[in-house]
């Protein structure tokens, strides 16, 4: 399932720049935040709100990735394109 996570981000992030008009690398290893990061705060908004559609889309169930839980992480969910596919896909395999 965390390949087809990954794959599911990538396209957010590839529908991202399209709807952005930006050009940020579509890679796991794309940093999103902090030093080298490729999106601002709006930005990082706006592809986690496409994500999680895609998620949705693709699983059929909706996810949260901006609760507290994500916020109170010790490694934050949003420094990498990779950290968010696995924090996805870690809220995809808990029990309902």
């Amino acid at each position: 399932m965390s390949a087809d996570v990954t794959r599911a981000v990538l396209e957010a992030l590839t529908e991202f720049n399209a709807a952005e008009g930006t050009k940020v690398p579509v890679s796991a290893d794309t940093v999103l935040l902090g030093e080298g990061g490729a999106v601002d705060s709006l930005g990082l908004v706006r592809l986690v709100m496409a994500v999680e559609q895609k998620i949705e889309d693709a699983f059929g169930v909706p996810v949260s990735l901006t609760d507290e839980k994500a916020m109170s992480q010790r490694n934050s969910p949003f420094r990498s394109v990779g950290a968010l596919a696995d924090y996805a896909a870690a809220l995809l395999a808990e029990p309902k």
